[in-house]
């Protein structure tokens, strides 16, 4: 296969579902409705390869804001790997994102590669796998998310993310058939957390929360959205040892890990009160 017959270009909307397709191909299990709300937080920053007219491999390259942009959804399909299409649409990625502090999730294999072009170590996260209990019951103080002024939810998230992320969020938090719940405490916002249909089971994430007790709240609440014996993925940074808790508490186990990974270095985010990454695609 020539490199020549190969091109990389920036990835139209409908393009994405086929990389969605890709990636739960990939065994990565996306959620259902994630494409709208990830593509729109950065349009300019996907991309797809062309060989002889067919979509071969994509990128995500979201650029949050001028400091800091996240990396995803790496494909090339099985039989154009090798050939050297993943580093074209790499360095149209890191391209579009030059300049900025930049992170990823990368698979444990994969960690030494991205080291050697960059790419420092932070922590490792395991995608905890557990299952709905069916039982619909908030816990005190739990509330719809709409119920919660969304400037709070906002501000809440600032304090969880690297950068302020407001198009994604308002988003994340009203995809279809989401259920966004919120922990209020004293009347102030303390945790959120969001359940998600996947193309296997459900996804809680994010799972932000002030303390343990929170956030166990938020997890019973939200796995009460999934019926009974259903699966439901959780996502823990190793680091919170509360959350490793948790998940051994509600009886999950670990299926998956990967590494957060940046650039320029540690953001420095209060990992004790994240129960529950967003999503490792896009942070």
């Amino acid at each position: 296969m020539s490199i020549d017959r190969y091109m990389v270009r920036a990835m139209a909307r409908h393009e994405f579902d086929l990389a969605i397709s890709w990636a739960n191909s990939e065994g990565w299990n996306p959620g259902i409705h994630d494409a709208e709300t990830f593509y729109l937080t950065d349009p300019q920053g996907f991309f797809v390869g062309i060989f002889d007219g067919e979509p071969v491999s994509s990128i995500t390259a979201v650029a949050y804001n001028k400091s800091f942009g996240f990396l995803g959804f790496y494909i090339v399909r099985p039989p154009y790997r090798g050939g050297g299409f993943g580093t074209e649409i790499w360095n149209a990625a890191t391209e579009h994102l030059n300049g900025r502090n930049i992170g990823l999730d990368a698979v444990l294999e994969q960690q030494k590669r991205y080291e050697s072009i960059g790419f420092r170590p932070c922590y490792r996260s395991l995608r905890q796998q557990g299952v709905g209990t069916g039982r619909e019951n908030k816990g005190e103080g739990i509330k719809c998310l709409s119920e919660v002024p969304i400037e709070d939810i906002l501000a809440y998230d600032d304090r969880h993310f690297p950068v302020p992320r407001h198009a994604f969020t308002s988003s994340w938090i009203r995809q279809p058939g989401a259920i966004a719940l919120g922990a209020l405490d004293g009347g102030e916002l303390a945790g959120y957390g969001v359940l998600r249909k996947c193309y296997q089971g459900y996804k809680i994430g994010p799972l932000f929360a002030d303390d343990s007790e929170i956030a166990d709240a938020l997890f019973c609440a939200l796995c009460g959205h999934a019926s009974r014996g259903t699966l439901v993925f959780l996502d823990t940074p190793e680091p919170n040892t509360a959350a490793l808790e948790l998940v051994k508490r509600h009886q999950m186990h670990p299926v998956f890990e990967t590494v957060r990974m940046y650039t320029k270095g540690d953001p420095g985010l209060p990992l004790e009160e994240i129960f529950g990454v967003t999503s490792f695609e896009l942070g």
